[in-house]
Order: C-alpha cells, then sequence, then structure tokens
C-alpha cells in the first residue's frame, strides 16, 4: 500500500486498525468521527433494564460483543447484574456474529443461536418465521435505532424491549472529520476506512451541515474507495448508490487485507515515459520500481498529464487542477513551479517534455490503464 492514504474514521481500535494499514505501507489519516456515552450514565439503559426485570423474557437479540458485556458491567454498578444474569438465563439469546456469542458465553450463559452473515436482517427473519404472538423480546441496540427491526417483531404480535446499551454522539473534536470530507472530496485520500454505521452517518451528516454531501457521495462513487468492515457499516452507503468495499470476514485484519490487494489492483496508473516505467499512486509515483513521494501540487499535475499520456496539456488546464486557490497574475508561474518540483521529484530526465508556447505533456506513446 506504499503511496496509499486512507483515512480512519474509527473510534475504537482506530490506533491497532492504523497500525495494520501502516505496516502494509499506508499513509494513515486519523479523523475519529463519534465517540461513546458512558454506560452507567445513561438513564435510557437504565430503565430499559428495570422493564426487562419485570416480567420473564423470551428472547435476547445480541447484536455485539462490546455491547453485551457492557450492558452487563452497566447492571453489576447499579446492583442489578444477579437479576440480570439470572433473567438472560431463562431466555433465549439469539447472537448477530461470532463476537456477540463469544461475549455471551464469557459471561458463563448459553446463546441458543448465530446467523451465518453476522446480519440483523437474518436474525429478524429466523424470529419471523416462528409464532411470536405474546413473546416478549429485548433487542440490544448497535448504536443506532433498529426501527423496521424493532417494527416487524411488534407487527408480529411480540413485545420488544429495546436495549440502548451504548449510544453514538459526534466526537468532540469535529475538525479531523472535516478536513477528511475536504480531502476525500478532493481526492487527496484514496480510501476512507469505516468500522461502524454510526461513523458512516457522522461523516455525511458532518458533510450535510457543510453543503457538501452530495460532492463527498460523488467522490465515494468516482475515485475514492469507501471500505467497510461489513455489510450492516456499508448499509447507509450501499442505500445511497454508492459502492462499497467489504472483506470476507468483518473483521479489522481483513479490512485491512481487503485494502492492501484493492489499492494496488485497482488505484494505481501505470504508464511508460521517457523510456521509464511509473505507477502513479495516491500520494507517490513509482519510477523503475523505486518508491517516490510527490508533494500535493506536482502529484496533482501528474495526474492531469496521465490522463492523455503524449498529449499536450495547456497550462491553462493544468492550473485548474492545483490545490487551492491560485490568483490569475501568478497561476503561470504556479504552474511552473509544480512542473520544476515534479521533473526534480521524478529523478529521471525526459519524463515530461515542454511543447513550446502550448503546455507540457509525458514522453509516451503508451495509453495509461487502471
Amino acid at each position: 500500500m506504499s503511496g496509499f492514504t486512507v483515512g480512519v474514521t474509527a473510534t475504537r481500535r482506530r490506533e491497532e486498525f492504523g497500525a495494520l494499514l501502516e505496516r502494509r505501507g499506508a499513509r494513515v489519516v486519523s479523523a475519529p468521527a463519534i465517540r461513546l456515552v458512558p454506560l452507567a450514565e445513561d438513564a435510557d439503559l437504565l430503565a430499559a433494564t428495570r422493564h426487562s426485570l419485570e416480567r420473564p423474557l423470551d428472547d435476547v437479540v445480541v447484536t455485539t460483543g462490546v455491547g453485551f458485556r457492557g450492558w452487563v458491567a452497566a447492571a453489576e454498578g447499579w446492583g442489578l447484574s444477579g437479576e440480570l444474569v439470572a433473567q438472560l438465563a431463562r431466555a433465549r439469546l439469539l447472537t448477530r456474529g461470532p463476537k456477540a456469542r463469544g461475549a455471551v458465553r464469557a459471561a458463563g450463559l448459553d446463546d441458543h443461536w448465530t446467523p451465518s452473515t453476522d446480519s440483523c436482517k437474518e436474525v429478524k427473519e429466523h424470529l419471523l418465521a416462528q409464532d411470536l404472538r405474546g413473546r416478549r423480546i429485548a433487542v440490544q441496540l448497535h448504536g443506532e435505532p433498529l426501527a423496521d427491526f424493532v417494527a416487524d417483531l411488534r407487527g408480529a404480535g411480540a413485545e420488544v424491549i429495546e436495549i440502548p446499551v451504548y449510544r453514538w454522539l459526534p466526537y468532540r473534536d469535529p475538525s479531523p472529520l472535516r478536513r477528511l470530507i475536504t480531502q476525500t472530496i478532493s481526492g487527496a485520500v484514496d480510501a476512507v476506512a469505516f468500522t461502524s454505521a454510526p461513523a458512516v452517518h457522522a461523516m455525511l451528516a458532518a458533510a450535510r451541515a457543510e453543503g457538501v454531501e452530495e460532492a463527498l457521495l460523488n467522490a465515494f462513487g468516482d475515485r475514492v474507495v469507501a471500505a467497510c468492515v461489513g455489510p450492516v457499516t456499508a448499509e447507509p452507503l450501499v442505500s445511497r448508490g454508492v459502492p462499497t468495499l467489504q472483506p470476507e470476514r468483518s473483521r479489522l485484519g481483513s479490512l485491512a487485507r481487503a485494502l492492501a490487494r484493492h489499492l494496488p489492483e485497482h488505484g494505481v496508473t501505470r504508464v511508460v515515459a521517457g523510456g521509464h516505467h511509473m505507477e502513479i499512486r495516491g500520494h507517490a509515483v513509482v519510477v523503475d520500481g523505486e518508491l517516490r513521494p510527490l508533494p500535493p501540487a506536482p502529484m496533482a499535475v501528474l495526474k492531469r498529464l496521465a490522463d492523455k499520456p503524449g498529449h499536450v496539456v495547456s497550462r491553462t488546464d493544468l492550473r485548474t487542477v492545483l490545490p487551492g486557490s491560485v490568483a490569475r497574475d501568478s497561476a503561470e508561474h504556479a504552474v511552473e513551479m509544480a512542473i520544476t518540483r515534479l521533473r526534480r521529484a521524478l529523478g529521471p530526465g525526459g519524463i515530461v517534455e515542454t511543447v513550446v508556447k502550448r503546455g507540457y505533456r509525458l514522453a509516451c506513446s503508451h495509453e495509461a490503464h487502471q
């Protein structure tokens, strides 16, 4: 992943995930999108827990391991853990995936059923295939309401208790996320990684507040990869028609490996210029096998020249791709400086040619390809 930049929106385990990417050579931009409300301070969770203890539960849907552990820990702080664990032991525990199942077993409880897809939809279908009339079901939420899930169970005759085990709020410092939005729209990052659906919602909401939500969605639909740890995380983007990259297994390591395979295969423009083989990546170019990082302006110019290798690109055209605002009276100088820095960074001469009074071109006759 050398030469590629990945934005990371995770709050939990972001250092671990960032390290996985950096070990593969990526440059990481950290922009936490959300934060957790401390469980013991959540009055809604306390009220839902007490409601769950009023009468026996028939089924409990456990959607996340961290949420289930947090629920039991919060109940312990309120002096209710003994009652809660006893209530759970009498119910059927349906776990959404391996992490939720592991948390249930670690608490000394037996899990009843786990879907093959880590999907809430499959859990819902499993329940709806049964007679739910009069059944009392607790559904542990995973950061946001499961409105359709709950409504369908209630429509089938069940009493449903929503357990808001943890609640996501926007991250206290919104500036890193705002910068990442700007970088995504401008193409300064090659991918943005999401590890939870609330982080996706938070990024879209922040872009909406700045009036650039459509531009952000267009960037994801075009040149920036939206990498999601699983289908639940991807759903807010998929529902908007945005293509996503998802690993086969919903794990951080699997997501890092998926990016490591995808970006070098799909995020590279290859071209031969001046007899030199080049791979143009996000923030660097590989020249004859040697990685050469480029500053933003020279990189923007190189990518524009590589759009039509061998064709002349005018100074006016190149000015439009330079990062930031460039005054008209200094535009020609800015382009010349970017070309000078580009030639210096590339190393070998003869790659970028000057065409007098017309502009610049890559010295090649081969078409670039992705």
